[in-house]
């Protein structure tokens, strides 16, 4: 049960809930245990008078002086429920593992191992055997992963909720959807643009719907790129904006032509999907969005070598963002299609795009991105050189063919496995990448391929500086 308290009496140690959407704070989380007074001087700083807290959840040092725990609150609360924000992070033992990752304006997901280590016991040493007397610092590695994949999956989750709160206000309200969308974009940026390398990370099917999915992960990828190419903060925020929005269009369109390749199309059909172009810009300058947004909106699905629509625009005639818009929105097709039978897998979408497309697609930005989503990017099947199979779980874009993998040990159980990085490793790589039908049935059962490949971004655990050559707009 959660109660009110005045944000002037807040201590560090309580369990808060913001009643924000995701979107409105710099927090990695909207409910979270309070780590540090700069924490509680930021949610000063947002203008609420009262907050909810949960002291059932909470780590305080005196617990018995507990503020506001009056059984008049605590009815009011409890009629409130839990509901809102809370809903995403429903799970108490996630957020409190993810709890030291809430520092304002930045949130790091390596801060979280220690408060996570502490409730998970004996874990898998290397993804090759049962841990038994796993040493301390290999069972705190397994708790960092997990706090880390539970923080990723949370926030992803807020993230969707946000969207779809902008996507339902386009057509009623389209400066409040601009306002919740740039909103949004300003909160992933504030997650994104810390200074650490970041990496993609594939998530459980938490986010959503496909629509929902395929927006956020068009966006997330599409703002690591953005980073990689040393963007500044407004056409970091138009970047963001429009791959977020860049298929706002489709809402107008009737269901059977608002996915394109689903499903055979007329020649009427085909025009009227390709019609969510302009659909799209139209909402875009009611909502009132900058030029660079704007671009997005209508340059998404153009090409390089001109066979794009609907202007049939060049390289040359394309925007920055756009150009990375339309590569990002290709790649995450090919993964996520409307019809699941016709998923490749990101290895095999890396490769179609490579040896089938390249002259479409900006070259600079095809190697950069390829470089940063690795030769095997996240979600991809892998048998290693030591005949094991694995899961790629976060890529390395220092060491493409040196990603983090999940290794299938059948002895061992699968919330176990510790996740092993092959850039540690001198005596093991990767063999060769598989199709789900591939895979032995044990192996298959262990891994259980997902269906849908949902992204998020990740520090990585060391900064590894990498030179990237900056695009020219």
């Amino acid at each position: 049960m959660s109660v009110k308290v005045d944000v002037d009496a807040l201590r560090v140690g309580m369990f808060v809930h913001l009643d924000l959407g995701w979107w409105a704070h710099p927090f990695a989380l909207s409910s979270f245990l309070l780590t540090s007074p700069e924490q509680i001087a930021t949610i000063r700083g947002l203008g609420l008078k009262r907050v909810r807290w949960s002291p059932e959840r909470s780590r305080l040092s005196e617990p018995e002086g507990t503020p506001d725990d009056t059984p008049a609150a605590a009815a009011n609360d409890a009629a409130l429920g839990d509901g809102g924000q809370d809903a995403a992070a429903s799970s108490g033992d996630a957020a409190r593992a993810a709890a030291g990752d809430t520092a304002p304006a930045r949130a790091d997901s390596g801060d979280s191992a220690d408060s996570a280590a502490s409730d998970e016991g004996d874990g898998h040493g290397d993804g090759s055997g049962p841990a038994g007397g796993a040493p301390a610092a290999q069972r705190a590695e397994l708790a960092a992963q997990r706090a880390a994949q539970r923080l990723c999956e949370q926030q992803c989750q807020e993230a969707g909720a946000a969207w779809n709160e902008a996507q339902r206000l386009v057509p009623t309200t389209p400066a409040q959807a601009r306002e919740v969308t740039e909103a949004l974009t300003r909160s992933l940026l504030d997650k994104l643009l810390v200074d650490r390398e970041m990496c993609v990370r594939v998530l459980s099917e938490g986010a959503g719907d496909r629509v929902t999915t395929h927006a956020l992960n068009v966006a997330v990828i599409s703002l690591l790129m953005g980073r990689v190419f040393g963007f500044g903060a407004d056409d970091m925020l138009d970047l963001g904006v429009g791959a977020l929005l860049h298929d706002v269009g489709k809402i107008d369109l009737p269901e059977r032509v608002r996915h394109g390749s689903a499903l055979p199309l007329s020649a009427v059909e085909l025009a009227a999907y390709q019609e969510h172009v302009a659909l799209g810009l139209g909402h875009g300058q009611r909502m009132g969005l900058r030029e660079g947004a704007l671009a997005v909106l209508a340059q998404h699905h153009e090409m390089a070598d001109g066979s794009g629509f609907p202007g049939r625009l060049n390289l040359d005639r394309m925007s920055t963002a756009a150009r990375i818009v339309s590569l990002v929105n290709r790649y995450d097709n090919l993964c996520n299609p409307p019809q699941v039978a016709a998923a490749l897998t990101p290895h095999e979408a890396l490769s179609t795009i490579f040896a089938q497309s390249r002259s479409k697609f900006d070259a600079t930005m095809l190697n950069a991105f390829i470089r940063m989503m690795g030769v095997y990017p996240p979600g991809s099947l892998v048998q290693l050189t030591d005949d094991r199979y694995a899961t790629v779980v976060s890529c390395n874009s220092s060491r493409p063919l040196k990603p983090r993998v999940l290794v299938c040990d059948t002895a061992v159980p699968l919330d176990q496995a510790l996740l092993l990085n092959l850039d540690g490793q001198t005596d093991i790589g990767i063999r060769r990448s598989l199709k789900p039908t591939q895979l032995p049935a044990a192996a298959r059962d262990y891994l259980s391929p997902r269906p849908r490949m949902v992204y998020f971004f990740e520090p990585v655990a060391a900064p590894a500086p990498v030179s990237h050559q900056r695009l020219a707009a």
